[in-house]
């Protein structure tokens, strides 16, 4: 094979401005690399990995994940962090099911207090943050800590398993054989996809995140987009609160803990720089289904948990190694 036709045979993402497989394009597209390699390995090592009743499973599994990584990432693409999004999603489902079994709300209510919750709280986060000039990193860890104290106080320790069919239905309901639960997933991202690449607001936080000096220059009102990101952050922490309460038909006093880390690599591993300015919803799914087939695969060929956890923890270390690669070559570029 010669040069010429190993240059035609690159996907376009992957070329450089002569035509030529770059490491920027490598990079970028790293995570669906990872993934393509990781579904044909455990696909070889358990033929049960690529049945459509597991495939389903994963997706399933991935929609709380998806729609905590989203939330993530809207913090991170203007600069910030959001460490709350996990404690937001647990005590905002606590207070939307509770509403619903103590003073009788309807289902469809219930779910609105448990979203008006958490939208709130992303609001104060991102008034916390731009008004008061506290650092994100703080004032959301500290957040994330008052939230965690709350769920365990209201809990009082207990499960809440007392649930209507109507509360339920999203987590629990199949349709044409496929469980309801990927299809938010998708349209989830789809509406974040061209939020990001449709919407002036997008752009708006690109330039934000990006320089934001410069953005405020350019007239963008920054402290106005940091508190809509946060706030936009906070209801999508609350959709997948109540998607999680839905599916697992339990709330406990830590719901929601084991999926900060995770939720915080996904979209770090799917091209949202921890600088602010990069990123993209594709980017952040791929990074979702990556961490989801990780877990379910290691799972399946009968890896012990603690390895599993292991291996979480090393894919968010190279996940920052490989983003500051991605920063450098860009800067040379």
């Amino acid at each position: 094979m010669n040069m010429k036709s190993s240059v035609a045979e690159a996907p376009p993402g992957f070329r450089g401005i002569g035509g030529g497989i770059t490491l920027q394009g490598v990079l970028k597209h790293i995570v669906w690399i990872w993934l393509v390699a990781l579904v044909i390995l455990f696909g070889a090592l358990n033929s049960f990995f690529l049945t459509g009743a597991n495939l389903n499973n994963i997706l399933t599994q991935a929609t709380v994940l998806g729609l905590l990584a989203l939330a993530a990432a809207l913090p991170l693409l203007v600069g910030e962090i959001d460490l709350s999004i996990a404690g937001n999603m647990g005590i905002s489902s606590a207070i939307g099911a509770l509403s619903i079994a103590q003073f009788g709300l309807p289902a469809g209510v219930g779910v609105l207090v448990g979203l008006g919750v958490a939208t709130l709280i992303g609001f104060i986060n991102g008034i916390c943050v731009t008004r008061f000039r506290m650092v994100s990193l703080i004032e959301t860890l500290g957040m994330m800590i008052i939230l965690q104290g709350a769920l365990l106080a209201i809990t009082r320790g207990s499960t809440i398993v007392d649930f209507t069919d109507g509360y339920l239905w999203l987590g629990q309901a199949y349709v044409g054989g496929f469980p309801v639960m990927p299809g938010v997933l998708f349209v989830s991202f789809i509406a974040m996809a061209i939020l990001l690449r449709r919407t002036i607001f997008g752009r708006m936080l690109y330039a934000t995140g990006g320089n934001t000096a410069a953005a405020a220059v350019a007239g963008i009102r920054v402290n106005r987009i940091k508190v809509a990101a946060y706030t936009l952050s906070g209801l999508i922490a609350g959709l997948a609160g109540y998607m999680l309460a839905a599916w697992q038909m339990a709330i406990t006093s830590d719901q929601g803990s084991n999926f900060l880390l995770y939720s915080i690599a996904a979209p770090i591993i799917g091209g949202v720089s921890v600088f602010g300015g990069r990123g993209n919803a594709f980017g952040i799914l791929g990074g979702v289904l990556l961490l989801t087939v990780i877990s379910a695969g290691l799972a399946i060929v009968n890896v012990p948990s603690f390895y599993v956890e292991m291996t979480g923890g090393f894919l968010i270390f190279i996940a920052v190694a490989v983003d500051a690669l991605r920063v450098r070559a860009a800067s040379r570029s």
